[in-house]
Parts: structure tokens; C-alpha cells; sequence
């Protein structure tokens, strides 16, 4: 305490300096979560305790905008578990981001009775166009430097998975999708690598999309996880040469659609039989034992599981550490469904712009506070991986050109 109250009066003396509020507010706040991280700890710096609980593992640079500037403060960030202090809010770039697409959609005349009662309830009347304009473009160039930003390392895990909504165009309304990906990195962290907006269907933009991850840096993909998308699975071949992992939760809806709904739970449970076995060779048998017995009452569904066994079964390929996570989409519910309920206050976005800037604002605020997590895999599967790697190109018979001979 004594060491703070010197340090506040050492400031103090500085008061003619223009920036001494904006200073000595910097320095408050770093002592409130300084003091905040003891506590968590058990200990404070270089203490030695019994009852220490973690260690500080450095810090994480975050700005925080006030009425005396903006201060540049630092996170501690820890080994085991996570801090984030409560002065900060988490989600106030993409608060923003939503009120400058209300904004954006309310000055254009393209908004919905509720969004304009929204803006009417925000106190947003009046808005000249150059306020919200000076708003989207703080935020975009943020957004776009994280969507932009070089990729390094490798990536053998890739997730892409799509949300729609509605945007004006041509003056009439259309769905586009807004395809997110996220990848894991062989430190076994994840991170959101990409987002691209189009029609899903067209192997074009999934290709386009492809290469530009690959522009950025996205290397040694082995495993690229997402639904059945039409013209997706020449792409990630062409473009990645990764194996494809069809979602299973998506399988399995478009299974069960050949299946009367009184016979659902029953044709569910006994497909799952397969997903139970502990590796590839009797989940291989397991699958065609059910289709054969599935296909003798519904022959579309035995057709369909000869179909996706393949896809569907990739993960098992893989390291077990890692299967519970690799099967599905599953992993990209949870932003989804944040992308959705930010979405649905705007209803219809003016343009992909507007879409861009608010889904890459949720997403850029979903990365920050996984990077304060554990590790999303075991680093020992990813041991495991490269390790499996080696021997596949080890046994892969010398192929010697005439030219070399």
C-alpha cells in the first residue's frame, strides 16, 4: 500500500502535464487489477506461498476509451484459469458495431418498424451521416485488420460453418451466407481465421474462400470439418488437400428425414452404435452391419449411409484426444447463435458491409477472450498427429520419373 501511494503522489507532482489525467487514470486502474490478480493468486509478485494457486503468465494490451483519452492498459493474464476485470466490457466494440449498422439501416431508409423504434429508444434521433460514418470506419479498420491478419505456424484442424441472413440488394431482399472458420493451431489453441460472405452453394466461393486462408498463411490442414455444402468437397480437395469430415449432427438429420418420426429415436439410437466404437476398423463394420439391417425397411437410408460412410467416419482417423471434437460443427454452435441474436435486432442489413462489420466485431470479441482460455486440445494428441503423419509418408512407395533415373 505504501508503494502505491508514492507512486500516486509521484503522478500528482506531474499535474501540469497535459497528460496527466489520462496517466494517472492508466496507473489506477493497472493497481486495481494488479491488486485484483493477488487475490486470485494467493500471492503477490515474487511472493513465495502456500496457498498460491497459479502464476502470472505476462499480459494481454487492451484500450479503453474515456472522456480524459484513451488508456492503454495491461491485462495480467495467468497460467491456470482466466481474468478479465470488471471495469472493462468484454463486448463494447461490437455494442458499436450494432449501433452502427441500426444506425447505418435507420439513415438509409431501409430499416423495419423495430429497428426504428430501437433507434427511437436509444436516443439515436438526429444522427448526421458523417457521425455514423466516422463510427464504422473506427470499427471497420479494426475488423478488417483482424480478418486480414497474416496467419503463421500450422493448422491441422479447420471448421467452416455458415449462417444466413438477409441483406438488400438491387433493391430487392436476398439471403446471403456468412461463412466463419475457425482453426486450431499444433499448440492445440483456436482461433477464428476467416469470414466470407456469398452464396454457399457456388464452388467458386468456397474456392475463392479457401485460397485467401491460404494466402494468409493457413498451412498443414489435415482435417477440414463442416457440413455437406455443394461444391465444398472439390474445393477443400483442390484447394487444401485435406481429408473432409462431414458433420455427423447434420448427417443424421438428413438421415432421419428417410425415416417415418415414430421410427427416429430407435434408427438414431442404432446409427450411434457406430460413433461408440474405439477406432476406425470397428466403426467401419459397425456402419455397414446397420445399413444392411436399416436398408432391408428403408432402402434411401441404406443408400444414403453407403453414401456418407466414408465422410462421416473421417475423424475416427484421427487422434482420440481430439475425436469428441472433431465429428461436428458443434464447436461453432455457440458464436453461431451470438451471430444470430445480434443479427435478428438488425433484421435486414443495408448491405455485406454492414454485415461484415457487425458479425467481424462479434467474432474479433470471441477470439480475445479465447485466447485467456485453456488450450481447446491436448497438445499430446497433436504429438500423436504429426507422429501418424510421418509414417503414412514413410510407407508411401519412391516414385522415380525418367527424367531422375
Amino acid at each position: 500500500m505504501t508503494e502505491d501511494r508514492l507512486l500516486i503522489e509521484e503522478l500528482a507532482a506531474k499535474g501540469g502535464q497535459p497528460d496527466f489525467l489520462r496517466t494517472i487514470a492508466e496507473n489506477v486502474l493497472q493497481l486495481i487489477m494488479e491488486a485484483d490478480v493477488d487475490g486470485l493468486i494467493g500471492a503477490g509478485r515474487h511472493e513465495r506461498s502456500g496457498d498460491r494457486a497459479t502464476w502470472r503468465n505476462g499480459y494481454r494490451d487492451r484500450s479503453l476509451d474515456t472522456r480524459v483519452g484513451t488508456l492503454n492498459l495491461k491485462i495480467p493474464k495467468l497460467r491456470a484459469g482466466s481474468y478479465f476485470p470488471g471495469f472493462l466490457e468484454p463486448r463494447k466494440m461490437v455494442e458499436k458495431a450494432l449501433v452502427a449498422v441500426i444506425q447505418e439501416a435507420w439513415i438509409g431508409g431501409v430499416s423495419t418498424r423495430r429497428v426504428d423504434e430501437l433507434v427511437q429508444a436509444m436516443g439515436m434521433t438526429g444522427i448526421s451521416k458523417s457521425t455514423v460514418s466516422k463510427l464504422c470506419k473506427d470499427i471497420d479498420e479494426r475488423v478488417h485488420a483482424f480478418l486480414k491478419r497474416p496467419l503463421t505456424g500450422e493448422w491441422p484442424y479447420l471448421w467452416l460453418d455458415a449462417t444466413y441472413l438477409k441483406v438488400r440488394e438491387g433493391g430487392r431482399i436476398i439471403s446471403v451466407a456468412a461463412i466463419i472458420a475457425m482453426a486450431v493451431n499444433t499448440e492445440g489453441r483456436r482461433e477464428i481465421v476467416g469470414l466470407h460472405i456469398g452464396p454457399s452453394e457456388a464452388e467458386v466461393f468456397w474456392s475463392d474462400f479457401l485460397k485467401d486462408l491460404v494466402r494468409r498463411g493457413l498451412t498443414g490442414v489435415k482435417l477440414v470439418i463442416s457440413d455437406a455444402h455443394e461444391g465444398l468437397k472439390g474445393a477443400i480437395t483442390r484447394v487444401m488437400g485435406a481429408t473432409w469430415q462431414r458433420c455427423r449432427v447434420h448427417f443424421m438429420r438428413n438421415a432421419l428425414s428417410y425415416v417415418p418420426k415414430g421410427q427416429n429415436t430407435v434408427v438414431a439410437a442404432a446409427i450411434r452404435q457406430v460413433f461408440l466404437q474405439p477406432d476406425q476398423k470397428s466403426a467401419t463394420q459397425v456402419w455397414r452391419q446397420v445399413a444392411d439391417q436399416l436398408r432391408t425397411r428403408w432402402p434411401k437410408l441404406g443408400a444414403c449411409m453407403d453414401e456418407a460412410e466414408t465422410d462421416v467416419l473421417a475423424y475416427t482417423g484421427f487422434p482420440t484426444q481430439h475425436r469428441t471434437k472433431l465429428h461436428s460443427t458443434n464447436p461453432l454452435e455457440r458464436l453461431n447463435k451470438e451471430v444470430k441474436r445480434r443479427a435478428d435486432v438488425v433484421g435486414i442489413f443495408p448491405n455485406e458491409d454492414s454485415i461484415v462489420r457487425l458479425v467481424g466485431a462479434v467474432l474479433l470479441e470471441q477470439n480475445d477472450e479465447w485466447q485467456l482460455q485453456h488450450r481447446y486440445m491436448q497438445i499430446e494428441g497433436m504429438a500423436e498427429l504429426n507422429q501418424t503423419i510421418m509414417i503414412e509418408e514413410e510407407n508411401q512407395p519412391l516414385h522415380i520419373t525418367a527424367k531422375a533415373a
